[in-house]
């Protein structure tokens, strides 16, 4: 069933060109190998999803729904190729950058890949770790720009919000919460053993300074873990509930793997902010960076 990426690229062409001709001139293949790629596709999924008439090719309703995902696919792809590129070349950057896990997954691959469009000379690397670490790679001078995800920045920091994000109570779908009549209260997320990231996270900071907030106790870990990714599969498995990113657990909801649950009486927002030394004047490629960050918010 797992199509090739160049056949996903091809159809999307197609939907936008209206032409399996020019969508093959477009990736530099000849017509017949283009239908034969497409006729490869629909008989893989089991659908038609061009129609072929003389005046052109146009997607079917399969076929639109269908060119909407691979779409998703393709843009995913562009990430982890930015990604894993920025992760390669950290070490010889002329911009060294370092990033929370949240805003590292989900966000900073995209500003990098903008800011590469515009100067494809310029040589970006990525840390990717914890909140409270990427404030001490900036203090130490280890990185030129951080981001993070936490609810406070230390004070020898300069700070700027570049965009907003919230946490949400996540289950998976057989799980007793997914049955409540009721909002789940704030103290009953307190009273219950949760799927944590490991302290200096920003995803952890955010929760704990939001159950002080609302005087409800403290968070019960039953386990600790290390990357956001861990905790999402962990509760997926039964492990226990957790409170993630909207941006980490959103395709998981889409897909039903987990269920997000209301909490009355918890204010679960957060910012997402740069960092760089307090006292100094962010230049050259740091600030075009922050500039394509604050654009994208």
């Amino acid at each position: 069933m797992t199509p090739d990426l160049e056949s996903l690229r091809l159809l999307v062409l197609v939907g936008e060109l209206g032409s399996i001709g020019r969508a093959a001139a477009k990736l530099g293949i000849a017509q017949p190998s283009a239908s034969k790629r497409l006729a490869t596709l629909e008989r893989r999924f089991g659908l038609a999803l061009v129609d072929r008439t003389r005046r052109g090719s146009a997607l079917t309703p399969d076929g639109r729904v269908v060119t909407d995902w691979a779409r998703r696919v393709l843009d995913e792809l562009n990430v982890l190729v930015t990604g894993a590129e920025a992760l390669r070349s950290r070490r010889e950057a002329e911009l060294r950058v370092a990033a929370s896990l949240t805003v590292a997954e989900h966000l900073a691959p995209g500003w990098i890949g903008e800011l590469r469009r515009a100067r494809p000379e310029l040589y970006v690397g990525l840390m990717v770790t914890n909140s409270s670490i990427v404030c001490d790679l900036v203090k130490s001078g280890e990185v030129d720009l951080g981001f993070v995800e936490s609810p406070t920045v230390p004070k020898d920091l300069n700070a700027r919000r570049v965009s907003t994000d919230r946490l949400a109570v996540v289950v998976p779908p057989s799980h007793p919460w997914t049955r409540r009549r009721r909002a789940l209260t704030a103290a009953d997320l307190a009273e219950t053993p949760l799927v944590v990231r490991e302290h200096g996270s920003g995803t952890r900071e955010t929760l704990e300074r939001a159950l002080r907030q609302a005087k409800v106790g403290e968070v019960q870990p039953i386990a600790e873990l290390g990357s956001t990714t861990a905790v999402r599969s962990a509760v997926v498995e039964g492990a226990g509930p957790a409170v993630l990113s909207v941006l980490a657990v959103d395709s998981y909801l889409v897909e039903g793997r987990l269920v997000e649950v209301t909490v009355d009486g918890l204010d679960l927002r957060r910012q997402l902010r740069a960092v760089w030394p307090a006292g100094r004047r962010l230049i050259g490629s740091a600030a075009e960076l922050l500039a394509v960050a604050l654009r994208a918010s």
